[in-house]
């Protein structure tokens, strides 16, 4: 009784040593991976669409209690992208994984011809949807980007907007008379001055006043410059 008793003890001890060690497996691994770029790119316009993989099926990880998805410095969740998975315990590994985002959305593009130089109005615009993922970056999503700008160079019609090719209406000349105007608890200051440079609405300008003196200040419409004191 007794050798049969050490006989199945050998036996169980055998059978554990012989059991494969837990592994993290490839369903883990999109699972994370999918998780982290939902979040991601939650705030972004559009429809979003997730791909992971492919994940190589005889990846050998050992067992991890909570895999930690990331990206590298300078990548984004948009596009083609890697994203890196890693353990830092029981085991301690770190694995990348390609994965590609898509965003369905609107975007700005000429319906006519746009001259260069030339203010672009609604009428010359039109409203297109597509992969925005797959467009150049900065391509205008609203016609509110886009109207009464000018095209750094001419355009065909059905080109996609990009905003770094558009110059911004110059509401101030350089040379011209303008405004200066600061408001504060209890005061209010007008004056005028000459512009040395031009400006679009929201950019800083210097502008020279009749005594000679310098002073910066903000663009807006109608030949005014808000200056703070």
């Amino acid at each position: 009784m007794k050798l049969l008793t050490l006989s199945a003890l050998f036996l169980s001890a055998g059978a554990a040593l012989a059991q494969p060690a837990a592994r993290t497996d490839a369903a883990v691994l999109q699972q994370t991976v999918e998780q982290f770029l939902q979040v991601q790119t939650g705030g972004l316009p559009g429809k979003v669409g997730l791909s992971v993989g492919p994940i190589e099926p005889r990846l050998s990880l050992g067992a991890c209690a909570a895999p930690e998805a990331f990206l590298m410095p300078g990548a984004r969740a948009w596009g083609r992208t890697t994203v890196g998975v890693r353990c830092a315990a029981p085991s301690v590994w770190t694995v990348y994984i390609q994965a590609r985002v898509t965003v369905e959305g609107d975007y700005i593009a000429s319906a006519v011809p746009l001259a260069q130089g030339q203010p672009i109005v609604a009428a010359q615009l039109t409203t297109l949807k597509g992969d925005l993922t797959a467009l150049p970056p900065g391509v205008a999503t609203d016609t509110s980007q886009v109207v009464g700008r000018s095209s750094n160079l001419s355009l065909p019609a059905g080109v996609p907007l990009r905003l770094d090719t558009l110059r911004s209406k110059q509401v101030v000349l350089q040379g011209q008379l303008v405004r200066l105007v600061s408001s504060g608890n209890g005061f209010s200051i007008s004056s005028e001055g000459k512009a040395a440079a031009n400006a679009a609405e929201g950019q800083t300008v210097q502008v020279r006043t009749a005594s000679g003196q310098s002073v910066s200040g903000v663009a807006r419409a109608g030949g005014l410059v808000e200056v703070a004191f």
